[in-house]
């Protein structure tokens, strides 16, 4: 069966810039994919038809880089941190990653998917159509392994993709706290194997940082998992410039995150290799950080410029894609038009998908996101606004509007 969608305006975001807007528009869906997105009176013959009473149509968002599965929160952190307490004093203290790998240890399997699903909902709600959900708060073999179990599970439930991610590399656990270098051997030899073998994760990341991991343990890590045919991404250059662009950038990384202390060179190798740039404005706000990610400088080198909500416990507990975009505009100077090619086509390449989501164009995944909106910029202008009226996933229509 075929479904025309009718008095539309679409954003197609086809083409290396702009919205491609077409007014008095169309879609044609067939199956799962788009068959025509285009001018209404050019749209073929469907068997069924649904007006749309004039929306707005975008691409499904894709949000390329969250933890959204955890236990606990940090609330008491963030107020910490608003009386003087660094990030680093806090991870130092016990605190930060390792307070949330406490409480998620602690958590059963059905408890924490419970939790991840109501975010994850959330998320959909807004229009979100395909996510990345990483691992990294479990840095043991039994829970690392239920957290990416718990990912695969979240893409079964709700009408969503999920691209799962093994982040064992996040911190180092307590228990190696005085032989970090054994629990990179742990990774390598044990849970690595077995999490390709089990296909739980469809890429490795890991957070290369002087209170995580150095770029030579990340080497050892990223060679492992190219050795068993997994992808890698970093979290690259966050808290100061280690050299994680040029370590990502020497992998062929999908994508390099973060990057708010990256230096000329690790940008250059980033356009050398094609590695997506994801920015974090939520970290970047939740932290009340000054050092902004070299944005203008990125752009300048041609490297693709990804959006992602970064939804955790304890730098960005944000659940909304769309407060993404404005942060991206109001934090670090993107276009309305930039921040939402960030959140779908640039997204996309981010996660390798590029193939078949992020645009409006025939033979594309018919994911799509309708607004109550006239035009795209309002997606990224109005605070706390919920305009998303209906999202179809896979061309089937999952998120029907209130009325």
């Amino acid at each position: 069966m075929t479904e025309l969608l009718t008095n539309v305006r679409l954003a197609t975001l086809t083409g290396p810039s702009g919205y491609g807007l077409v007014d008095d528009g169309a879609l044609v869906l067939d199956g799962e994919h788009i068959m025509y997105a285009g001018p209404r009176a050019g749209a073929p013959h469907a068997d069924h038809s649904s007006d749309l009473g004039g929306r707005l149509v975008t691409p499904g968002l894709i949000d390329p880089h969250t933890h959204l599965i955890y236990g606990g929160n940090r609330a008491q952190e963030w107020e910490d941190r608003l009386r003087g307490a660094s990030y680093e004093e806090i991870a130092q203290a016990g605190g930060g990653i390792a307070a949330t790998v406490r409480a998620t240890r602690g958590a059963g399997y059905e408890r924490l998917l419970q939790a991840a699903h109501e975010r994850l909902s959330t998320l959909c709600a807004s229009g979100v159509t395909t996510v990345e959900i990483k691992s990294g708060y479990g840095l043991d073999v039994e829970t690392e392994t239920r957290l990416l179990r718990i990912a695969r599970e979240l893409g079964r439930q709700l009408p969503v993709d999920v691209r799962a991610t093994f982040l064992g590399a996040h911190t180092i656990p307590p228990e190696f706290r005085a032989q970090p270098d054994a629990y990179v051997d742990l990774i390598c030899e044990q849970m690595l194997p077995q999490i390709a073998s089990e296909r739980l994760a469809d890429a490795v990341d890991a957070f290369c940082e002087t209170i995580a991991f150095s770029a030579e343990q990340t080497d050892r890590i990223f060679t492992r998992a190219a050795e068993l045919g997994l992808r890698v991404k970093l979290h690259a250059d966050q808290l100061s410039d280690g050299g994680g662009a040029e370590l990502a950038a020497r992998f062929g990384a999908l994508s390099a995150d973060h990057l708010e202390y990256t230096s000329a060179a690790g940008i250059a190798a980033l356009a050398r290799a094609g590695t997506v740039a994801i920015v974090l404005p939520g970290a970047y706000y939740f932290l009340r950080e000054k050092q902004a990610p070299p944005i203008a400088a990125l752009r300048a080198a041609g490297v693709p410029i990804a959006i992602a909500t970064d939804c955790n416990p304890g730098t960005s507990p944000l659940v909304s894609p769309l407060l993404a975009l404005n942060f991206a505009c109001t934090l670090f100077g993107f276009t309305p038009e930039d921040a939402l090619r960030g959140l779908t086509c640039e997204a996309a390449r981010a996660l390798d998908l590029q193939h078949d989501r992020g645009m409006l164009v025939r033979g594309k995944l018919a994911d799509l996101a309708v607004w109550d909106a006239e035009h795209p910029a309002e997606l990224a202008y109005a605070l706390g606004a919920h305009p998303c009226h209906a999202v179809y996933k896979r061309g089937q229509r999952v998120r029907p509007s209130a009325d």
